[in-house]
C-alpha cells in the first residue's frame, strides 16, 4: 500500500526534506517529498513503510517541529525511486521558523583555515541562520526571500541540490563568491570606506570600538548600537546621544566564561544563555559596570548569535553594549538609510550589509524563576510562535497598547507574532500595521473577525474599529488569564490574580490589581485594590509623588516637601485606578528609593533588589472585596530610608494576601500580568501555591493578543 502524509509545523527551511529523504532511502522506500503552502507532502510505499513515521519522529533535524500529521492510505503507485520534488503552492498554513543562532557545525567551519568559508560573516546551513527576517512569502524558497538577488555560485549550488548535504535547500546559502557583502560607513556624511576583504572591515569596526566609538552593527532582525561596555565614557556618551539617561543596556559577551566574570549565574541561567535561541537573559550582577544598569542588581546578558558577532569578538576581549537601534518607543531599525536619518547623530560608524531585512525582529528577553522561565519579550529565536489548536474562524487579535503583539488563529493553529512594541509613536503604529500586512500575506490570511482590547484609546483598538469587520472587545485582565489557560489548555474555573500597571476596566476606571474567578467563557471580579486617584493622569505614572503623598495619613504626609500640593490635588478630578503597578511605584517613592519612575519596571526591580528573605514581617491587609493597601503605604512612609525592611514587608504582605484569598476559594490558581515579572514575588508564590503562569507566552502585555484570540476560539463559531 501507499501512504500519503501531510505534515504541518516548522517543517520548511529546517532540513526536513533531506531528513525524510535519508530515512526513506535507508528503509528502501519509494515515493517523494515536497514542500507546499500547507506543509510537507510525503508519499511512500514499500515493505518498511509502516516504520517510516516513527523513524521520522525520532530523527527530526534540530529546528524542525511537527504540529500535525495527516495520514491517508492509497493504492500503490509503483514508484521506482524516492525523490525530493519541487515545491508547489496551495493554501498557506505551514509555520514559519524563527531565526536561529549560528550552529556548532557552522562555527567549526568558520574557524577552519582550510574551509572555503573561513571567517565568512554570513555562514549558515539548514540548522541555523535567518528565516523569518528574510522571508517575503511561503513556501520558504530562495525566490521568496531577500536572498533571491544573490545568484549561487557553482560550489554553493552543488551543496544546495545535494539531499545528503547539510546545506540542501538552505535558502540563505552563500559564500565569499556569491553572497552578501559587508560595508563600512563613516559619519558625518556616512560615506563608504573601501577595504580589500570582509575581515578587514570587521577588524576596523572592532578597533573603533576599542577607541571608544559608538557603532551600529546590522544583525539578523535589525541594527544594534554597540560600544565598549567597560568604557564608562563611551557608555555615558551613548546615553547622552540616544537621550536614554538611565534605562539599562543589554550586554553581549564573547562567551559564558566572560559572563561569569560579571554575573552570578544559576544552572538554569546558563541553560538559557547557551540555548539555541540565544535570548537576552536577566541575571544577577556580580561586578559593577558603571552606566550599564545603575541602581538595580540585574544585567541583561546574551551571547553572539550570528557569524558576524562571533568574528567581532575575535578582535575584542571585553563585553559590548548591544542595545536595539531605535528611537525611543519605536521599533528596531532594519535599514541603514533609516538609521542615518533617525540615529545619524548617535553613531560614529555603521557596519552594514546588503542582505535586506524583510521583517524586523528584536532580541528576545527571558528570565529564570527557579527551574521555570518567563518570557518578557517573545521575538528573535522564538517568534513567530505557533501553538496547535482547533478553530472554525479566521481570527485576528490585535493585543494591547504596550508590548504589543498580534495573534492569528486559523485552521489548527494560533500564531503569535514577534514583539512589536509600545504603540505610542507614528513609527510604532506603522510597524504594527506592517506586521499585520506581513502575516496576512504570508498565510493568505483574511480575518473573519477582529478581537481587541476594551480601552477606547489604544491604537490597536482604534485600528480594529476602522476595518469594517466584525469586532469584539475583551477586557484586558481577562485576556491575561485566558492566555495562561490557552498555554496549558485549561478548562473549568480558576482563581486568577492579575496584577499590572494599566488596563481598562468594565466600570470605565483603570484596573490593575484584580482577582477574578474565570473560565474560558466568563469572569467575575471578586477582589481588587481599593481604587485611588491617579493624580496627574498619565504623567502620574512617571511622577508618583503627589499620588503617593495624597494616600498616606497627614502626620506622615507632612514629612514630604510636596505635602501641600498633594493635599490640594487630592480633591481634584483625576481618573481612578486599582493598579498594583502604581502601588509598587508609590511604595518605592514613599520609602525614598525613587523620586520619579525613570523607566518602566524600575520600582519593581529596586524592591526586588532590597528584598531580604530573612525578614518575615508582614502588614496584615483586610480581605474585603476592596483591598485597602493604605496600611502598607503608611508603613513605607514611616520607615522611609530603610529600603530592605520596606521591600521585604511589602512583598511579604502581597504574598500573604494572595495566600489568604486562595484559602477562601477551593480553586486552582493563575497569576499573570507585568507585576509577576518580579522574580522574587513569582518565585515565592510558585513555591507556596504552585500556580499556572505564562512561560512561553509573555507574562506581560505581550501575551494579551493570545488571550484575545483564545476567547474567540472558545466562544465563536
Amino acid at each position: 500500500m501507499r501512504y500519503r502524509y501531510k505534515i504541518n509545523g516548522i517543517v520548511q527551511g529546517v532540513g526536513f526534506r533531506p531528513s525524510v529523504y535519508k530515512i526513506a532511502t535507508n528503509l528502501n522506500l519509494k515515493g517523494f517529498v515536497l514542500n507546499s503552502g500547507d506543509g510537507v507532502i510525503i508519499e511512500i510505499e514499500g515493505k518498511n513503510a509502516s516504520k517510516f513515521i516513527n523513524e521520522l519522529k525520532n530523527n527530526l533535524p534540530p529546528l524542525a517541529k511537527i504540529e500535525s500529521i495527516e495520514e491517508e492510505i492509497l493504492p500503490l503507485a509503483n514508484y521506482k525511486t524516492f525523490e525530493i520534488k519541487e515545491s508547489k503552492n496551495s493554501l498557506k498554513t505551514t509555520s514559519i521558523s524563527p531565526d536561529k543562532s549560528i550552529c556548532d557545525e557552522c562555527i567549526k567551519e568558520m574557524f577552519d583555515k582550510n574551509n572555503r568559508r573561513y571567517f565568512y560573516p554570513f555562514i549558515n546551513c539548514t540548522n541555523c541562520g535567518p528565516r523569518y527576517t528574510i522571508i517575503e512569502n511561503i513556501p520558504y524558497d530562495r525566490k521568496n526571500t531577500s536572498m533571491k538577488k544573490f545568484k549561487m555560485c557553482e560550489e554553493c549550488y552543488k551543496e544546495y541540490i545535494n539531499p545528503l548535504d547539510r546545506r540542501y535547500h538552505a535558502e540563505p546559502i552563500s559564500c565569499y563568491n556569491c553572497g552578501p557583502k559587508l560595508n563600512v560607513l563613516e559619519g558625518e556624511n556616512f560615506k563608504e570606506i573601501p577595504f580589500d576583504n570582509e575581515i578587514e572591515k570587521i577588524k576596523f569596526i572592532a578597533n573603533k570600538i576599542k577607541e571608544g566609538k559608538i557603532v551600529a552593527v546590522k544583525g539578523l532582525g535589525g541594527f544594534h548600537l554597540m560600544c565598549d561596555a567597560t568604557n564608562k565614557e563611551a557608555v555615558l556618551e551613548l546615553r547622552k546621544r540616544k537621550r536614554r539617561p538611565s534605562k539599562p543596556f543589554a550586554l553581549m559577551f564573547k562567551n559564558l566564561e566572560q559572563i561569569k566574570e560579571y554575573a552570578k549565574l544559576t544552572q538554569k541561567d546558563e541553560e538559557l544563555i547557551n540555548s539555541y535561541e540565544k535570548p537576552i537573559v536577566l541575571v544577577k550582577k556580580k561586578k559593577e559596570l558603571p552606566g550599564i544598569a545603575d541602581k538595580i542588581d540585574r544585567y541583561g546578558v546574551f551571547l553572539p548569535y550570528t557569524p558576524l558577532h562571533l568574528l567581532l569578538f575575535e578582535f575584542l576581549d571585553f563585553p559590548l553594549v548591544a542595545t536595539s537601534a531605535n528611537v525611543s518607543d519605536e521599533p528596531i531599525i532594519r535599514d541603514s538609510n533609516e538609521l542615518i536619518e533617525k540615529l545619524g547623530s548617535v553613531v560614529d560608524y555603521i557596519l552594514d550589509n546588503n542582505r535586506d531585512i524583510i521583517n524586523a525582529c528584536d532580541d528576545s528577553v527571558v528570565q529564570a524563576v527557579g527551574e521555570d522561565i518567563i518570557t518578557m519579550r517573545c521575538a528573535r529565536g522564538y517568534a513567530p510562535f505557533s501553538i496547535k489548536t482547533k478553530n472554525s474562524l479566521n481570527i485576528l487579535a490585535v493585543g494591547a497598547n504596550q508590548k504589543n503583539t498580534i495573534s492569528l488563529s486559523f485552521g489548527d493553529k494560533l500564531i503569535l507574532s514577534p514583539h512589536i512594541g509600545d504603540l505610542q509613536t507614528l513609527g510604532s503604529v506603522e510597524y504594527f500595521e506592517r506586521t499585520i500586512k506581513t502575516f496576512r500575506r504570508l498565510y493568505d490570511f483574511n480575518e473573519d473577525i477582529i478581537i481587541c482590547d476594551k480601552h477606547p484609546y489604544y491604537e490597536s483598538t482604534k485600528w480594529a474599529f476602522k476595518q469594517n469587520k466584525k469586532t469584539y472587545q475583551i477586557q484586558h485582565h481577562y485576556a491575561h488569564a485566558l492566555s495562561t489557560m490557552f498555554e496549558y489548555d485549561l478548562d473549568g474555573e480558576y482563581l486568577c490574580f492579575i496584577f499590572d500597571g494599566t488596563g481598562y476596566g468594565d466600570d470605565g476606571t483603570i484596573w490593575g490589581g484584580e482577582v477574578f474567578i474565570a473560565d474560558r467563557h466568563k469572569y467575575k471580579r471578586i477582589h481588587y485594590i481599593k481604587p485611588f486617584k491617579l493624580i496627574g493622569g498619565e504623567k502620574g505614572v512617571k511622577n508618583p509623588a503627589n499620588m503617593a503623598v495624597a494616600l498616606i495619613t497627614d502626620d506622615l504626609a507632612k514629612n514630604y516637601p510636596n505635602y501641600k500640593i498633594a493635599k490640594t490635588l487630592k480633591n481634584g478630578s483625576f481618573p481612578l485606578t486599582s493598579s498594583m503597578g502604581r502601588i509598587f511605584d508609590i511604595v518605592a517613592f514613599l520609602c525614598g528609593m525613587i523620586e520619579k519612575n525613570e523607566w518602566e519596571g524600575l520600582s519593581g526591580l529596586l524592591i526586588e533588589r532590597y528584598y531580604n528573605p530573612n525578614i518575615k514581617e508582614t502588614v496584615e491587609l483586610n480581605i474585603d472585596k476592596e483591598i485597602d493597601f493604605r496600611p502598607l503605604l503608611n508603613f513605607a512612609a514611616k520607615h522611609r530610608g530603610d529600603f530592605e525592611r520596606v521591600s521585604s514587608v511589602f512583598l511579604n504582605s502581597i504574598i500573604k494576601m494572595i495566600e489568604n484569598i486562595s484559602k477562601i476559594y477551593d480553586l486552582p490558581v493563575i497569576v499573570g500580568g507585568g507585576v509577576f515579572q518580579n522574580k522574587t514575588l513569582l518565585g515565592i508564590i510558585n513555591k507556596k501555591l504552585n500556580p499556572y503562569f505564562n512561560k512561553k507566552i509573555p507574562i506581560n502585555d505581550g501575551g494579551v493578543s493570545v488571550g484575545q484570540a483564545a476567547w474567540g476560539i472558545w466562544n465563536l463559531k
